[in-house]
């Protein structure tokens, strides 16, 4: 590996229900989640299913595409892990629409009811 490239870290805080990356080791965005500990809505899987709640990258940090990178890694994690994931955040929604390799990991979101 080039000493030059940055190495981009993605892991889950548990601890804070965040996934974090690390770019050479310093803490540049978040992507919350909520375990929502609902049913997947799969028959004959008990998945849990995981709400991205919100996705943040560091001012100083941005507009370099660490967010698809923070949002790929932690959607890798989902996947290992055998959660589903509701895509509450915005960016992780635009995220999935260009990233359909993700479908199979989709809860969709339940419309808002008015009263």
């Amino acid at each position: 590996m080039d000493m030059n490239t940055p190495r981009a870290d993605v892991s889950d805080n548990a601890d804070q229900n965040r996934f974090e990356l690390r770019l050479n080791g310093d803490l540049v965005g978040i992507l919350g989640y909520y375990d929502s500990d609902r049913p997947s809505g799969v028959p004959g899987r008990a998945r849990p299913v995981v709400d991205f709640m919100h996705t943040v990258i560091v001012e100083d940090f941005g507009h370099r595409g660490l967010a698809g990178v923070l949002v790929g890694g932690s959607l890798a994690l989902a996947r290992k892990r055998g959660w589903r994931v509701r895509p509450v955040c915005t960016y992780v929604q635009r995220y999935l629409a260009s990233h359909p390799d993700y479908r199979d990991l989709i809860v969709p979101l339940e419309p808002v009811r008015r009263a």
